[in-house]
């Protein structure tokens, strides 16, 4: 019996770049459908698909769009792709649902090591929620109103949920199960992304979004703390 195909949705207003994408994640045995609009995702996306790469600047509804409306239905990886490389990009990006965001132009090795990077995180997720659904229940984290579940992959405050992306939820899960451990940058690349950290914003982009998700200070922190010099930590 053959092993199922990873079902990957790819958006790009121009023609060549979708071509080249369906062709090279084709090449490695991902199954691709293709948009060419924000519009036409929202319309293709269902359950089936293990994988969202959106270009940011598409016509009718645009990535950013597009990721944020995919979030409130979809828990798989997110990749925006775009030619803004600023952190205020980034932020937007994060904010709307990515996990990842990759800038062009960018190399095709760079593209399919992420692919492969986020499909493997989020199968090992999957697994291991299986995995606690047939053992003994697991205990819910919290932090003052907050809580986390791992089996339901839900975060609330005072009772209401709070959406997260995959790597949000990752990061915030990591804090809350080692209380007053200090972890820096490095430390949470490896443990979330499990790879070296990349020498970017990221992770501080994330913090960020995190923070303003869980209506945080940023300069009097409630949830997560800052220890200047060494990285992030929660009580």
């Amino acid at each position: 019996m053959s092993e199922k195909k990873n079902k990957i949705l790819v958006a790009d207003d121009e023609k060549e770049i979708r071509d080249i994408l369906k062709l090279l994640l084709s090449s490695e045995g991902y199954e691709v459908t293709l948009a060419c609009d924000g519009q036409e995702v929202l319309d293709l996306a269902d359950d089936s698909f293990d994988m969202f790469i959106l270009d940011v600047n598409m016509p009718k509804i645009s990535g950013f769009s597009a990721g944020a409306k995919l979030r409130e239905k979809y828990f798989v990886p997110m990749i925006f792709l775009t030619a803004y490389a600023g952190e205020s990009d980034k932020a937007m990006g994060f904010a709307a649902g990515a996990d990842d965001y990759l800038t062009k132009p960018f190399s095709n090795a760079e593209l399919l090591m992420r692919v492969k990077a986020q499909l493997r995180r989020s199968q090992q997720y999957q697994a291991q929620m299986v995995q606690q659904s047939t053992s003994a229940p697991s205990t819910a984290l919290t932090l003052y109103d907050l809580t986390l579940d791992p089996d339901s992959q839900s975060v609330s405050k005072n009772g209401e949920v709070i959406i997260l992306t995959h790597t949000e939820f990752k990061i915030l899960e990591l804090f809350l199960s080692h209380h007053k451990k200090i972890f820096s940058i490095d430390n949470i690349y490896q443990s979330v992304w499990e790879d070296n950290a990349v020498g970017d914003s990221t992770v501080m982009v994330h913090i960020k979004n995190l923070r303003k998700k869980l209506g945080d200070s940023t300069k009097n922190p409630k949830y997560i703390k800052t220890a200047w010099g060494k990285g992030y930590y929660v009580d």
